[in-house]
């Protein structure tokens, strides 16, 4: 489309790529007029600003010059201050080379010629400078003269070596795009010279054998250092030459489109697939060299371009100058042209002014110009993207930590003919987090195994910190018999140990089996207890159950001794009376006054279970020091006490008490009381003291909370050792239980859900699966699951898992047409679909494509109706695309035929192409025959008319005519009619 345009007969330049903004050149073109018959020259300097969304371009500096130009570059040599760097060399009529100063011609166009010299002899027709020494300029010009100028000593240009002979004009030069010593120049008579600098003589030349080809242009390949083209100025041969110096007897290509010979052709350094070209027919054509195809052609009007120039910063532009004396800016990019095809009339009018040419002086009326309508063309995109919007390369990431990645290989440079060059995507497992990946297939692998018992000592050998160590020993132990004495080890409470001591205290040797307390006796009697003993019974009472026997052990008593009994009204006297009488109450109430605790408490036992009870609670009533709340817990089995009062110091020893004492039924709620207390404090060394709480509990989800506490789990390390824990400890708990422990507290699933999720960023999608809970209906958690059960393609199937259920609700959604009628029933019976899996198909790809009213609903009533109704059979799904192929080829040709007679042919073939697909629906055709139309398409479609007629002559020639007498001529019209018009 048309960005910018400005009105002047002159030659361009692009300012070079590294210059912002971008700016254009224009020097008067020399042996052309304007339609002001201006005899004046300058060079000025535009700014192609896109913002501004007007046609015009701003002028940012002018500078009047002598002569007129036949060729402008704009070098990137040199720097100035603001930006506007380069020089620009013009080479005009009389043979001068003037360098310019863009900058001084925009500041104030003093001192603008840097250079200059008059070493042709004749118009300066070439120029063009070293894409690796920007300082090095070559010129063409009259008599076979070329110079190479150095822009550091513009005054001793050299020679590439001796005139060619018979002495010519120098049409174009140009250096090569990947040797730099490498030069080209041509003439119109169509000889092309290459030159090697480092030899100062040409080492191959280059000429049509036809001698027709009169040279207008001339380029090098922008990546093949070999190849160049060659334009053709002859109205009898406007073609374009593709010449390899390795097989040079004759061009490798030739690009025919244009019916009038060419003018001018641009090699786009962007994408070497887009050669611009414009010729006499007033056609600027966008070529694919490789292929020789057009993909691209720019609305122009109805002049002659004789310069067209890619623009060198941005890609997509061109600029076009035309002999009606119009500089033009186009982007290849697509979009609408919307401009005035303004007539000349009116301006060749104001040039003349109102005045009678004639000379008679009046004053003639203006000339009344019939005003335009502005009209808009759409114009067609390039038939593939240019290399600069393709992405050379690209990679993007998937679930189960793939990474998708591809890239543009070059195609080799070493055939002259084009190779197809494969395209490849690559699909790669990313791996970051290796420690979390190897830590996870040890825990994978013990919880399979069940060796947790070496799992949790070969934690504690690895861990680097004693907390640490300390929270492994207690999630061993729960895989050891007497859990609970282990758990008193760890805590610093040894029952030998402890025996030891206390025989040192008293003075007396270690007895081998001493009266300690065991644990496991203790809680099998205590298991006992509970269920010989009724509701409300004190448990200490219980425990003195043989009070109701008789003491069969003998009381020493002194020999000689008498026994006498105190009568006086003293203590002793009153308990003694209190006693013979059988008033154990009383006696055990002034035992108790007179502070004789133990008299009382023998007494008591006497008493009855009543009074013993109460004598015991009066008793630790009074008792107020240091141990007498840990001894009445342990007489009244009250521990809910203990762990709410406990000094938080004092852990070790709540715990131990519960582990000593506790009954089964109330251990672990008074395991996680005591945690709840620490963790309570919210410090670090409190929150790993509950921890173990919570593991001698087997409170899961305590533990979870408490450890994440201090720590941050979003650290894929940090959720390993969480997720380690928390798995070895639910396999304890579902041991002691011998059952398994479901995951439904939510903080539980998070914990795992987040786990599973960066297993499968890692890509170990199975065992990512056998974290996430399996009675959750959490949506993210059953979306997961779905996602990690697919993602596992045939695998998890073959594997022996089964699909988890659709995370999504399934809803039809139909189109918004009102539902038809209900019809009566039919009395006929539906005949069963022949090609039910076409109609599925067909069904899927409408609602997928394009939105369609009911394709399902329609599809389902196709199918049952009874086979009678139905008037015309579908064409089967594989051969589709040949009625698609051949349809849209009639319908192009229908667009672009210009003669009745072509249009009346094309009316027909739509008609007799109807017997092909008749025939396709009644699978009528051969596989020979079918599969020579699935050639013919391939062909139609990628508009190879010529191979696709061979194609037809192969498949007549074989094939029984009768067969194909319908409709195999008219094919033949179409691609025929096709190939002319070139659609």
């Amino acid at each position: 489309m048309r960005l910018k345009e400005i009105q002047r007969t002159a030659h361009p330049a692009w300012s070079p790529a590294p210059h912002h903004p971008i700016c254009l050149a224009l020097g008067t073109s020399a042996q052309q007029l304007d339609a002001s018959f201006n005899t004046t020259a300058a060079l000025e300097i535009f700014q192609v600003d896109f913002a501004d969304p007007s046609l015009g371009m701003k002028l940012k500096g002018s500078l009047p010059t002598s002569n007129r130009l036949h060729s402008l570059v704009w070098v990137n040599f040199g720097e100035g201050e603001d930006g506007l760097g380069g020089r620009l060399i013009g080479g005009s009529d009389n043979g001068t080379v003037t360098v310019y100063s863009p900058e001084a011609i925009v500041t104030s166009g003093a001192e603008a010629i840097i250079g200059q010299s008059d070493k042709h002899t004749g118009p300066v027709r070439a120029l063009d400078f070293n894409p690796f020494q920007s300082n090095l300029l070559a010129s063409g010009a009259n008599d076979s003269e070329i110079y190479i100028w150095d822009l550091n000593n513009f005054s001793n240009p050299m020679t590439p070596g001796t005139k060619s002979q018979p002495p010519e004009d120098i049409s174009v030069v140009s250096w090569n795009r990947q040797v730099q010593h490498i030069l080209a120049s041509a003439n119109p008579s169509g000889k092309a010279v290459v030159w090697d600098l480092r030899k100062n003589e040409p080492i191959i030349k280059i000429s049509d054998h036809s001698n027709r080809m009169h040279c207008s242009g001339m380029l090098w390949h922008p990546e093949v250092a070999t190849q160049l083209v060659l334009a053709s100025e002859d109205d009898r041969m406007p073609v374009i030459q593709m010449w390899d110096l390795r097989f040079a007897t004759s061009p490798l290509k030739v690009l025919e489109n244009h019916t009038r010979g060419l003018l001018s052709i641009a090699w786009s350094q962007a994408d070497p697939e887009l050669l611009l070209s414009s010729a006499k027919d007033n056609r600027i054509l966008c070529w694919n060299p490789n292929t020789g195809e057009v993909i691209y052609e720019l609305p122009t009007t109805n002049q002659w371009c004789f310069d067209i120039q890619w623009c060198p910063r941005n890609p997509a532009l061109l600029s076009a100058a035309s002999f009606d004396g119009w500089i033009s800016v186009y982007s290849v990019m697509g979009g609408s042209l919307e401009a005035q095809q303004q007539s000349r009339a009116d301006q060749i009018s104001s040039s003349f002014d109102t005045m009678d040419p004639f000379g008679t002086g009046q004053v003639l009326p203006p000339l009344q110009v019939p005003q335009p309508t502005p009209q808009t063309t759409l114009v067609a995109p390039l038939k593939k993207p240019p290399k600069w919007v393709r992405r050379p390369v690209g990679a993007s990431f998937a679930f189960g930590g793939k990474l998708i990645t591809f890239e543009s290989p070059k195609a080799p440079v070493q055939s002259p003919q084009p190779v197809p060059v494969p395209r490849q995507v690559f699909v790669s497992q990313v791996t970051t987090e290796t420690e979390l990946l190897q830590r996870s297939r040890e825990l994978q692998a013990a919880l399979r195994s069940g060796s947790l018992s070496d799992y949790c000592q070969a934690k504690i050998h690895k861990a680097p910190t004693d907390s640490e160590q300390d929270i492994w020993r207690f999630l061993l132990v729960n895989f050891e018999d007497e859990a609970r004495v282990k758990f008193l080890r760890l805590l610093g409470f040894s029952k030998e140990d402890l025996e030891r001591k206390i025989s040192t205290c008293l003075g007396k040797n270690l007895q081998p089996n001493g009266h300690g307390v065991d644990a496991n006796d203790l809680a099998e009697k205590i298991q006992l207890l509970s269920t010989q003993v009724s509701p409300g019974t004190n448990l200490f009472i219980a425990h003195f159950s043989f009070i109701e026997k008789k003491i069969s052990f003998p009381i020493p008593v002194s020999a000689g001794t008498l026994l006498y009994v105190p009568v006086v009204l003293d203590a002793d006297g009153l308990i003694s009376q209190a006693l013979l009488v059988g008033n154990f109450e009383g006696a055990v109430d002034l035992c108790l006054n007179e502070g004789r605790y133990a008299e009382a408490i023998l007494l008591a036992i006497s008493g009855g279970q009543e009074l013993l009870q109460k004598t015991q609670q009066t008793y630790l009533e009074k008792q107020r020091n240091s141990i007498s709340m840990l001894i009445s817990s342990v007489v009244t089995q009250n521990w809910g006490d203990i762990v709410q009062s406990c000094a938080l110091d004092n852990w070790k020893e709540a715990l131990a008490a519960l582990l000593t004492y506790a009954h089964p039924k109330e251990f672990a709620h008074l395991c996680e009381t005591l945690g709840s207390r620490l963790e309570g404090e919210r410090t670090e060394k409190r929150c790993l003291q509950a921890c173990l709480c919570y593991i001698c509990s087997g409170n899961i989800e305590k533990l979870v909370e408490c450890w994440a506490l201090q720590r941050d789990c979003s650290s894929p390390l940090v959720l390993e050792d969480l997720v380690e824990k928390m798995m070895v400890l639910r396999k304890s708990v579902e041991r002691l239980r011998n059952s398994e422990v479901a995951v439904q507290s939510p903080i539980l699933a998070d914990k795992l859900t987040h786990y599973a999720g960066l297993l499968a960023s890692q890509g170990s999608l199975a065992t990512a699966l056998s974290y996430l809970p399996d009675t959750s209906d959490q949506a993210c958690i059953m979306m997961m699951r779905d996602r990690l059960f697919h993602a596992q393609g045939e695998g998890g199937a073959a594997g022996g898992q089964q699909p988890p259920p659709c995370p999504y609700n399934r809803v039809r959604v139909t189109g918004g047409d009102p539902a038809p009628a209900q019809a009566p029933a039919v009395p006929v019976q539906a005949q069963p679909p022949t090609q039910t899996p076409v109609f599925r198909n067909e069904c899927y790809q409408l609602l997928i494509g394009r939105q369609i009213s009911n394709p399902c609903v329609s599809l389902q009533l196709l199918q049952a109706l009874p086979a009678e109704r139905v008037e015309q059979r579908e064409i089967p799904a594989e051969h589709m695309v040949l009625k698609q192929t051949f349809d849209s080829l009639v319908q192009r040709c229908q667009l672009a035929a210009q003669d009745p007679q072509t249009k009346r042919k094309l009316d027909d073939a739509s008609k007799r192409l109807g017997y092909l697909y008749d025939k396709l629906r009644e699978h009528s055709l051969s596989n020979n025959i079918l599969g020579g139309l699935h050639e013919i398409s391939r062909c139609v479609a990628g508009q190879n008319y010529q191979r696709g007629l061979e194609v037809h002559t192969a498949v007549v020639t074989s094939s029984n005519f009768s067969e194909i007498q319908a409709f195999m001529p008219i094919l033949k019209v179409v691609m025929t009619i096709a190939n002319k018009l070139g659609v």
